[in-house]
């Protein structure tokens, strides 16, 4: 293994190799650029698992960031298994840089069977439109089932991009693709050692906000996108929306406030009214645990009414699932702030960085409603046998007693009641009161998320 002088990475062998490896400079940042499938040849023979491996390696000795394009059919089969121990050894030094440095892949064409696996262990996916991955093609898929299917029904970037979760990008071109990880790595840092660096932004930190109010609707039950509020809120009205096709009930992106680089996790009322299911839960996990390995701080908008009911769900494991999110956010360390706009309700309200979660500072708006339900499905729970009229008298007796703010204040759940308006400018200071924080995790191998 060795790095030259002219920055060219690669493992000294007999074969041709189909990885090529260069430390290039991206956007402006050192990061260790690997092409799979460089060449005439798109298999994977055992030498270019071993240069995969020595370059994921050295990005991880040198704490810069991996940019992958990726286009394989997969281990050579005349190689043997050696080929797939090759891709072993990948896969191993990869997942040494999981949480050490940013891991983006981009596949450009067809990535099957081992390669394909790889873009598991990535923190980015970002693909084109015209490519394609799956681990078993459509030749195996009949084979065994007995289904005809095409490349783009099996694993196509549309599914993925809908259906999946694998890819958290889709672009129409290479070019396309370059240009979004520049922007993407214009949020993080080069490695879990350093801070992501400040934006230069004009503008500023105290701006009131009331036209976020303004989004809301007057009905509790009546939706909205949570997305006019959030860009209201960040500089510049600019997010950066991570897998905003797959599990569209919760918003994942990327801003800055007041030139601070942050991580927004939001509920989206405008798909299954901001409710919580599987898919929500594992983007969501997913992507609070990545900003806390980067030291990107958290902000978290509420408006559900909880987690979504129903046998399928609850058969498909909503507990394990559910819990992945408390899990994320408990063992965050980074500055967290959560806003509550309007409902937070039952479990949902918990798992959505609560104070009781360990958060920094808990906010709500006047329009907040924080416990354990709605009022009317309370009201057919404790009163089912009251006349149409008595509950109508219930649920306006408990909307005033416990479906305010305020209550949830009094009880240390809520630090500050504020106005819409005064959103933006309390965030920015907050941010800017955590800039400092350090908080250790009791030592230990590892934790064991729920999977």
């Amino acid at each position: 293994m060795s790095l030259e002088s002219n920055n060219f990475v690669k493992i000294r062998g007999k074969t041709e190799s189909s990885v090529i490896s260069n430390v290039i400079s991206f956007s402006g940042r050192k990061v260790m650029q690997v092409e799979i499938g460089a060449g005439d040849s798109k298999s994977i023979k055992p030498i270019d698992g071993e240069n995969l491996a020595a370059a994921a390696k050295i990005a991880h000795e040198k704490g810069m960031p991996i940019i992958c394009f990726v286009e394989s059919s997969g281990a050579d089969i005349l190689e043997g298994v050696a080929a797939v121990h090759g891709w072993g050894a990948a896969a191993k030094e990869f997942v040494k840089c999981s949480g050490k440095v940013p891991i983006i892949f981009c596949v450009t064409g067809a990535t099957v069977s081992g390669p394909a696996l790889l873009l598991g262990l990535a923190d980015f996916v970002v693909m084109v439109e015209d490519s394609y991955a799956f681990v078993s093609g459509p030749r195996m898929a009949e084979l065994f089932t007995g289904e005809n299917t095409t490349n783009e029904d099996l694993g196509g970037a549309a599914l993925h991009d809908r259906n999946t979760g694998v890819s958290h990008f889709t672009v129409g071109t290479i070019d396309e693709a370059k240009e979004l990880i520049g922007q993407l790595l214009s949020f993080i840092p080069d490695n879990s050692d350093e801070i992501p660096n400040k934006w230069d932004s004009s503008d500023p930190a105290e701006r009131s906000t009331p036209e976020a109010g303004l989004v809301l609707p007057d009905s509790i039950s009546d939706s909205y996108d949570i997305r006019d509020v959030i860009n209201c809120v960040v500089d510049e009205k600019f997010i950066l929306e991570s897998r905003g096709s797959w599990a569209s009930n919760l918003v994942t992106a990327f801003a800055s406030i007041a030139g601070r680089p942050v991580g927004v996790v939001a509920n989206q009322p405008q798909s299954m009214a901001g409710t919580l299911d599987i898919p929500a839960s594992q983007k969501g996990a997913s992507f609070v645990s990545f900003c806390d390995s980067f030291n990107l701080p958290l902000i978290t908008f509420v408006d559900t009414s909880g987690f979504y009911p129903g046998k399928d769900l609850e058969w498909r494991g909503m507990i394990r699932y559910g819990a992945q999110m408390a899990f994320a956010y408990a063992r965050a360390t980074v500055p967290r702030i959560c806003i509550t706009l309007r409902k937070s309700y039952g479990g949902a309200y918990i798992v959505m960085d609560s104070r009781h979660m360990g958060n920094d500072l808990m906010l709500a708006w006047p329009s907040a409603e924080i416990a354990v339900m709605g009022a009317k499905g309370a009201v057919e729970i404790l009163h089912r046998d009251a006349s149409e009229e008595e509950k109508l008298l219930l649920e306006s007796s408990y909307e005033e007693k416990l479906l305010n703010p305020f209550v949830a204040a009094d009880r240390g759940s809520v630090d500050r009641v504020i106005e819409p308006a005064e959103t933006r400018s309390e965030i920015a200071a907050a941010l800017d009161l955590l800039s400092n924080k350090k908080e250790r995790l009791p030592k230990r191998k590892h934790d064991n998320i729920p999977l």
